[in-house]
């Protein structure tokens, strides 16, 4: 899958793992480094699972069109669709056709 990033800080953290344990801590900072991994070797969104432990799932409320994977608990990893249009079927995300993402951030949603 082609992965952009909202920020060339972001892209720094989630690309290179010393900087992803210098911001977030060695066990979490591993744990992207995985999920990043697991995200590139994806053909589309339809390869990374809506089971544990990555969970993708579509987030909601003010988070609507956002996705996340879980990291660990309470932070996930943030994205969006960067297809052009983003692929819809029956006005769901078509998760097959998603072969594109930008990730926007690295947070603890749960805290919002």
């Amino acid at each position: 899958m082609r992965i952009f990033f909202r920020t060339r800080k972001l892209q720094k953290i989630c690309s290179e793992s010393k900087e992803s344990m210098k911001h977030l801590g060695a066990k979490r900072g591993l744990k992207l480094q995985q999920r990043m991994t697991e995200l590139r070797a994806a053909d589309s969104l339809a390869d990374i699972s809506r089971l544990p432990p990555a969970r993708c799932h579509e987030l909601t409320n003010n988070r609507k069109g956002q996705l996340s994977v879980d990291l660990e608990h309470p932070y996930r990893l943030i994205f969006i669709p960067a297809n052009e249009p983003i692929p819809l079927r029956d006005g769901r995300l078509a998760r097959e056709e998603v072969t594109e993402i930008e990730i926007i951030e690295v947070t603890d949603t749960h805290n919002e």
